[in-house]
């Protein structure tokens, strides 16, 4: 996957959990429960594609010296 790819993708992510957080603050409370295993689903594939995103800056970086 190309790092532009994995750029979008973090990038909808990042946009995905700001959503959600809004949602979960107006959201009635037996809705709250539902969203929030959804945002820690969401911060947890945003997390890992940030690593993976890190991780291929860095080996393009060491491929270019």
């Amino acid at each position: 996957m190309s790092i532009r790819l994995i750029a979008r993708d973090l990038y909808r992510l990042i946009r995905k959990v700001s959503d959600l957080e809004k949602q979960i603050d107006d959201a009635l409370m037996e809705r709250q429960e539902e969203l929030t295993d959804e945002l820690r689903k969401a911060k947890a594939e945003r997390d890992h594609l940030r690593q993976v995103l890190d991780g291929s800056k860095e080996s393009l970086t060491k491929s270019y010296r």
